[in-house]
């Protein structure tokens, strides 16, 4: 029987992302985020809100690198979405974390994240919903630790994780358990 929990933002999983720009000061801002995601081949859309300094940040230089969060830096990883950079202006720095410049864009890479998307903002919207940022994937960077032998990004090596928005918690991801546009395809017959 199916129970009646009225309007949450349940979906499952909610991907663990971190938003990186630089502050006024050029100094690294990390955010932590889960309310984003791929919206087309070379896009991305992010809902944050706009009081938040990664908000001012991406107005301000018109660029964000969006990295995926892994395991071996969750400590790190939770600390970007606790701490405020409107408080707490060494908050990168207490990570024990390290960045460099993009190439692509305006804003920082992390290098102990495993996949960064370079993006330039396309558009920042206001609406009744909230502030959202459409970003251009120019570019993405990945450790060649998370790669298989044809230099494809091999899932099972990235240690990631996913937000659960049921109780508030992290589960670490990974296990191949199908083949998309196949796995189905007995029911085509």
């Amino acid at each position: 029987m199916l129970k009646d929990l009225g309007v949450k933002p349940y979906l499952y999983p909610m991907p663990v992302l971190m938003i990186s720009t630089y502050n006024e000061d050029g100094s690294v801002d990390v955010m932590n985020m889960a309310w984003g995601g791929i919206c087309a081949e070379n896009m991305v859309a992010l809902n944050i809100d706009e009081d938040h300094k990664t908000a001012a940040n991406i107005k301000k230089r018109g660029a964000f690198t969006l990295s995926i969060a892994d395991v071996a830096h969750i400590e790190a990883a939770d600390f970007f979405g606790i701490a405020s950079a409107n408080e707490m202006a060494d908050k990168f720095e207490r990570s024990g974390l390290r960045a460099v410049k993009s190439d692509k864009v305006d804003a920082p890479i992390v290098e102990e994240f495993p996949i960064t998307l370079e993006c330039k903002a396309a558009e920042l919207q206001n609406t009744a919903y909230g502030f959202r940022v459409l970003g251009e994937i120019v570019n993405v960077l990945a450790d060649e630790k998370v790669l298989d032998g044809a230099g494809n990004v091999d899932p099972t090596k990235l240690g990631a994780f996913v937000f659960d928005q049921f109780q508030c918690g992290y589960y670490a991801i990974g296990e191949k358990v199908g083949q998309a546009w196949d796995t189905g395809a007995g029911l085509m017959k």
